[in-house]
Order: structure tokens, then C-alpha cells, then sequence
């Protein structure tokens, strides 16, 4: 009792002082959208040809035509009724275009970082066991690599050989085949919707559509995953408590999985955190790569187009992310580590 109410005192802080922090994101997203060069009027009047009537008209639909305070203000009254905007590219509410496209960026971030941790923890383990090893020596040239190689050169790479020459992977483009059918909406995760339905075949062709984008932006991620995963074991294997460990006996697996990697994973929890808040906002060039219909080439699209509430929707939300991540960071400490409950 004692410690889910630790849990809940540390979660109402963090909520009370991300409050100013979010507010500074909309206010410095609002006012650098107003200052980038270009009229977004004259881009949605039909190009600089346009009548100024038709340019005026917009301007007034958009609320340009306002002074930027007054913009300000009325941009807080709809974040207040939960509103974003309306999307001058689709014509629908920002609300409805992030909620109908964050599932696909969800799904995707989700399945990458599942597969860099699956090759960061293991690969971070063996490199602690052997330091300076060659092994340890690979693990590092590994992730390098992975950090060096933009991620739209690795997705090239990866469509070049998989697609291309192999043909093992399907088209590249999109989350399912165009010829295939979709599942029932009842998650938005196709993966899961496909299980729930047991539709199988539909989700093997859905996990092929999503291995190759997955597998770029988890190579993009490994390093700092890896790198954590080394230095916090090397920590913690030169521990008194593991040579205590070792000295009455104990097998070598327990030494190193129960003591060793347990007593390690919090530092690796607080990078995992950032490093899914960071994928979740910086998976713009994958989803163009890959033609992935998710929130990042949607920002992308409307900033190309000068369209300011679907830039301004998807800074914030992903600022409200990387506050969930960080409250989520903290719930799982006290689940690895009892002691961060005590105050």
C-alpha cells in the first residue's frame, strides 16, 4: 500500500511540473510556425497566382488574419475543448488525423524497439562478460555502424537487398499489401487486430510488411541500447554483492541473469524510455522510405505544405508522450527496484 502510494505522489508531480513544460512546446511550436518564411494562404489559394480575395478568404478560414496574440489565445481555447485544428491538406480535424495514424507509428516504434532490445541486452551482456574482447570489439563496430548509417540510407540498403535482389520481402509500401484485406478497426494495430480476428495469413503478410522498417529504425536505436547494457553490467559484475554471489557457489547463469541483469536494467529502463520517445518523434524519414501512413510523414507533409495545426497537433502530442513515457519509466522503477519507493 505503502508503495503504490509512493507510485502515485512521484506520477502527481511529474504531471504538475510537465504542465509548464508543455505550455512552453505549444507557445515556442505556435510562434516558430508563424515566423518560417512563406504564406500558407497563397500555397492553399492555388499557388501565388491566386485572386487576393480567394488569398483573404483563406487567411480568415485559417484565422491568419488575426493578430498572433489573439491566434494564441484561440489556439488554447481549442487545445482546452480538446481540439487541434482542421488540416488544410485532408480537411478533417487534426484529432481525427493523428488518432486514425498514430496506431501505425505505434505499431511500428512497438516492433522496433522490441527487436533492438532483443539484439541490444544480449549483445550488451556478452560484451560486459568479455571487455576489450574481440567480441567486445564487434559489439562496438555493430552499433557504430548502426548510429553512423542514416536511416534512410540503412532502409535503401535493406529495400535494395531483401526486396530487390533476394525478393524474399514484399512491396515495401504501406503497412499491408494493396491486394490484401484489411482487418476489422478494432485497435488500429494491424498485427493484433489480425490475431484477435485469428485471420493468420493476414498477419504474416502484415508482419512482412512491417519487418523491414521495423529492423531499420531498431538498427538506429541499438547503439545507445547496447552501449547502456555494457556499461551498466560492467558496473554491477564488479559489485561486492556479485563476488558474495560467486564465492558461496552459485551457478553462473544465476550470477549473471538474477543478480547481475536485475540490478542493471534501471539505467537501461531510463534509456529504453528516451529512446521510445525519440523513435515515436523521429521516425519521419522511415515512414517516408517505406510509404508508412503514420504520424510522422503526416507532420512532414504539412509542414512541406505549410499547413501549421497538423505540425502543431504532432509537436504536442509528442510532448504528451514523452511525458507518459517518463511517467511509465517511473512506475517500472519501483518495479525493478522496491527501493525507489522509499522516500
Amino acid at each position: 500500500m505503502r508503495a503504490l502510494k509512493s507510485v502515485g505522489v512521484r506520477v502527481g508531480r511529474r504531471l504538475v511540473a510537465s504542465v509548464p513544460a508543455l505550455l512552453g512546446v505549444v507557445v515556442f511550436t505556435f510562434v516558430l510556425m508563424r515566423v518560417l518564411p512563406g504564406d500558407p494562404a497563397v500555397f492553399f489559394a492555388s499557388g501565388p497566382n491566386a485572386g487576393q480575395a480567394e488569398i483573404q478568404m483563406i487567411r480568415e478560414q485559417m484565422g491568419l488574419d488575426r493578430p498572433v496574440h489573439e491566434q494564441l489565445i484561440r489556439y488554447f481555447s481549442e487545445i482546452g475543448r480538446g481540439q487541434l485544428g482542421r488540416s488544410m491538406t485532408t480537411g478533417q480535424a487534426v484529432v481525427a488525423d493523428l488518432r486514425e495514424r498514430l496506431p501505425a507509428s505505434l505499431e511500428l516504434t512497438l516492433v522496433a524497439l522490441i527487436l533492438a532490445l532483443g539484439a541490444a541486452i544480449p549483445l550488451g551482456i556478452l560484451a560486459a562478460l568479455r571487455p576489450n574482447s574481440p567480441l567486445d570489439h564487434v559489439v562496438r563496430f555493430v552499433c557504430s555502424m548502426g548510429v553512423c548509417v542514416p536511416t534512410f540510407v540503412s532502409g535503401l540498403l535493406l529495400i535494395y537487398v531483401f526486396y530487390v535482389v533476394l525478393g524474399i520481402a514484399p512491396d515495401p509500401t504501406g503497412r499491408i499489401d494493396i491486394f490484401a484485406a484489411s482487418p476489422p478497426d478494432i485497435t488500429g494495430f494491424l498485427l493484433l487486430d489480425f490475431a484477435i480476428t485469428g485471420d493468420w495469413e493476414g498477419w504474416r503478410a502484415a508482419a512482412g510488411q512491417i519487418i523491414l522498417p521495423a529492423c531499420t529504425m531498431a538498427l538506429f536505436v541499438l547503439a545507445p541500447l547496447a552501449r547502456m547494457t555494457r556499461a551498466s553490467m560492467l558496473a554491477v559484475l564488479g559489485s561486492d554483492f556479485i563476488r558474495t554471489a560467486r564465492s558461496i557457489g552459485l551457478s553462473r547463469w544465476k550470477v549473471i541473469v538474477v543478480h547481475g541483469l536485475r540490478n542493471a536494467l534501471l539505467p537501461v529502463i531510463t534509456i529504453t524510455g528516451i529512446v521510445f520517445s525519440t523513435m515515436l518523434g523521429a521516425n519521419v524519414l522511415v515512414e517516408k522510405v517505406f510509404s508508412w501512413p503514420g504520424v510522422g510523414s503526416y507532420a512532414l507533409d504539412a509542414l512541406l505544405g505549410s499547413d501549421y495545426a497538423p505540425v502543431q497537433g504532432f509537436v504536442l502530442m509528442m510532448a504528451l508522450a514523452f511525458v507518459v513515457v517518463n511517467l511509465l519509466i517511473d512506475v517500472l522503477y519501483g518495479i525493478a527496484d522496491p527501493r525507489v519507493n522509499v522516500e
